[in-house]
């Protein structure tokens, strides 16, 4: 299994994942463990964010932010959940516009050129107080709404919105103006506030192949809290879990093609959600693979996990693979008050029982009343799977261009490609590998089904085999180790914070399932997540 997951490590986490594949194997020995090094980056600070173009809308405001208010509400605020947030709101203790103060006051602290940056966020909706203070005045005419109603989200940026321009990390797209992707509008239309824009490994992790998870032209290298310029942040939806994780953000959406959620989630703490593709539209998101991307929520807890999956659901004509959801679930939330695995069968892979972590984490859950069967991993390949990848964006960027683009003049893959060799070193500094990749592959209309055909048959193998054997409800493993297995078979996969190596880089016990299963991995992992409480914020970044 080990020799698998190394060699799947190039053609599937290049892809829009970590490249950490190796697991956990201490036994918690700090003394005896050499402490790491830091990482190298070419790259460090984005040259194209203007800090006072960027805080410039909300000097005003901030300048009136009193510390000690600031002070008040991070007792309150900084790891609460959406319900504790509108509990706050509803007993008169907070308004929506001191909650988006609060994150604007954290971003600037803790977001660009101090010794604490992170590089998490890219760009701001310069109206957000504005909407904010148009929701504590709706709020007075009462009425039910959404738990989502009034919460700040953070997009990853490579979700369409009209708050800023789509870069995708690009240079290339610095002025992709749009109108907003599908799950934005229903985001809005359940009254969330649209916060920003969020940094990501550029054009989801699929460009640049040599590089380190979390860099993008626009927004610089993103860095993981728990141990900045230590850890890797995961990718490609650095920016998204990074901002969660430090608290600029209650909440965040990311995509993932294979791993770019589990994986950046995972390495930061959080709670991070791969749904059944089809069940969130993919409209307006700048693609890698039609086949296989997805967005999903980005938070610190289960329950907001299922809140703002549910506030971004809904049937999307213009998205082929949302035709099997023509009635989505509307309320993945409620149903957790009573979250159990008793009863439940989960298969643990025996090779990851070396994991330390992952061994109490399937003693967390048989304490909870599930029943945990180990079993082998059969072998199983993914043949041509970065071909896939090929393929699909070769066809599906000229798509997105033409149907969700802004006035880019751009077209196609070529297009980028001789547009970043103009000025390499500020557009490419990690060259563009994978980019020229897309352009020197082709296939006949039959081969590509064949490749997508196989990968299918092969992901759905690999979990269908002991889960028919043993009778599992879902198959347990560790950050995104088997995410490419679970893109390819199209199974949604959810991962929960399980707690920290002795180097103290975050880890996540990963639990995927078959097709339209949502409910049930948000039920089992918020019992797993009552059970162990592995959850904990970084350090540096609670002041």
């Amino acid at each position: 299994m080990k020799k698998l997951i190394l060699l799947l490590s190039l053609a599937l986490f290049i892809a829009c994942g970590d490249k950490e594949t190796e697991k956990d194997t201490s036994e918690n020995t700090k003394d005896t463990v050499a402490q790491p090094e830091e990482l190298e980056y070419k790259v460090l600070d984005s040259e194209f964010i203007l800090l006072d173009s960027l805080w410039a809308p909300f000097e005003q405001e901030l300048a009136a932010f009193a510390d000690d208010r600031y002070s008040e509400l991070k007792e309150n605020l900084l790891e609460a959940d959406i319900p504790a947030i509108q509990e706050q709101i509803k007993n008169g203790e907070l308004s929506y516009e001191e909650l988006v103060l609060f994150y604007l006051h954290r971003i600037k602290k803790y977001d660009r050129e101090n010794e604490l940056s992170l590089n998490s966020v890219i760009s701001l909706n310069k109206d957000i107080l504005k909407e904010a203070r148009e929701k504590d005045e709706a709020l007075k005419n009462g009425g039910d709404r959404h738990p989502i109603f009034g919460i700040p989200v953070l997009l990853k940026d490579n979700i369409n919105s009209e708050i800023a321009s789509t870069t995708a990390g690009s240079v290339a797209l610095r002025n992709n103006e749009t109108e907003d992707a599908y799950i934005v509008e229903q985001l809005k239309k359940n009254g969330a506030l649209i916060l920003g824009k969020a940094n990501l490994s550029e054009w989801a992790y699929f460009f640049c192949g040599d590089c380190p998870s979390g860099y993008s032209a626009i927004g610089g290298q993103t860095l993981n809290p728990y141990g900045r310029k230590i850890f890797d942040t995961g990718g490609s939806s650095s920016g998204s879990a990074v901002a969660v994780a430090a608290n600029l953000a209650p909440v965040a959406i990311g995509s993932e093609t294979s791993g770019s959620i589990l994986s950046p989630s995972s390495q930061n703490s959080l709670v991070g959600l791969k749904p059944t593709i089809g069940l969130l539209s993919r409209g307006g998101i700048v693609p890698i693979s039609g086949t296989l991307d997805t967005p999903g929520p980005i938070t610190k807890s289960v329950v907001d996990n299922a809140i703002l999956l549910s506030a971004m659901t809904g049937k999307d004509d213009t998205d082929p693979a949302s035709e099997g959801f023509a009635a989505p679930v509307q309320d993945y939330y409620s149903d957790l008050k009573n979250a159990s695995v008793a009863g439940k069968r989960f298969g643990a892979i025996k090779e990851l029982m070396e994991d330390t972590l992952y061994v109490r984490a399937v003693e967390d859950l048989r304490k909870a009343g599930a029943e945990v069967v180990e079993f082998e991993a059969e072998e199983v390949e993914l043949p041509n799977f970065v071909r896939l990848l090929n393929l699909d964006m070769k066809n599906d960027l000229p798509e997105y261009f033409d149907k969700y683009g802004g006035n880019t003049g751009f077209s196609s893959v070529e297009d980028l490609v001789k547009f970043n060799i103009e000025d390499s070193t500020l557009r490419m500094p990690y060259g563009q590998a994978l980019f020229e990749g897309i352009l020197q592959d082709s296939a006949s209309a039959e081969d590509f089904a064949a490749i997508k055909d196989t990968l299918n048959r092969n992901g759905k193998q690999f979990f269908d085999a002991p889960m028919k054997e043993h009778d599992l409800d879902a198959v347990l493993s560790i950050n995104n180790y088997h995410a490419g297995f679970a893109a390819v078979a199209k199974y949604p996969a959810i991962t929960v914070p399980m707690g920290f190596n002795e180097e103290g880089a975050p880890k996540g016990l990963t639990m995927i399932t078959t097709p339209n299963g949502e409910q049930n991995l948000l039920s089992w992992a918020a019992a797993y997540e009552k059970q162990s409480k592995r959850r904990e914020a970084p350090e540096k970044y609670t002041d």
